[in-house]
């Protein structure tokens, strides 16, 4: 028998969800380019999350390590990682991607959709260098959308609250979490050191 608990179909969605109309300030506040105030954003962002169909990964250096090309094209350098290449991947086979930039004690994010391409393209990717590095590769996120979201889940979280974060103290270290997963014994010293090879691979001091 059909779950009539799960929602399946946008009517059912919208029974519940009424739909906003066309003249209200969250409809009002989308962009089909990017202007001043998602430029400005952007580059004071020095963390995004991208998502492509299949994953979610988090991206992040200097604010405004994403450069705006033009109103709509945004270039996300690649920066060292693990050669999963999960992002990439995905883009390969469906180029639908999506990202959020959040800039440290601004309670909204900037929400960014559209269609993303690799690209190789050593004059393009000049820009990004790093500590005199280029990287292989970069995103260029295509934008059909973009607006302000909301700041009430960074509200809710209070994420930017020292007093209110949780005790970290109190949950594994993700060190020795990813060494019980991958069956190390030297409690995360493997794990540290690689991430110190990358940030001195990269030209940079590790934390």
């Amino acid at each position: 028998m059909p779950d009539s608990t799960i929602l399946d179909s946008v009517a059912a969605l919208r029974e519940l969800f009424p739909e906003p109309g066309v003249d209200t300030p969250q409809i009002r506040k989308q962009r089909a380019r990017l202007d001043e105030h998602a430029r400005a954003f952007i580059a004071h962002s020095p963390f995004l999350v991208l998502g492509t169909v299949g994953d979610v990964s988090p991206k992040g250096d200097h604010p405004g390590f994403v450069r705006v090309i033009d109103d709509a094209t945004l270039l996300i350098p690649d920066r060292t990682g693990n050669n999963r290449i999960d992002s990439f991947r995905n883009l390969v086979a469906d180029p639908r991607a999506a990202a959020i930039f959040l800039v440290p004690g601004v309670d909204e994010t900037l929400r960014v959709n559209g269609r993303a391409e690799i690209t190789i393209d050593a004059a393009l990717l000049a820009p990004s260098a790093l500590f005199g590095k280029t990287p292989k590769a970069g995103i260029l996120l295509r934008v059909e959308e973009v607006y302000l979201q909301c700041a009430k889940a960074l509200v809710r979280a209070k994420l930017w609250q020292r007093d209110a974060w949780s005790d970290a103290s109190a949950m594994t270290p993700p060190k020795k979490m990813l060494a019980d997963q991958v069956g190390s014994t030297d409690g995360g010293a493997a794990y540290e050191a690689s991430i110190e090879r990358a940030m001195l691979a990269e030209g940079r001091k590790p934390s």
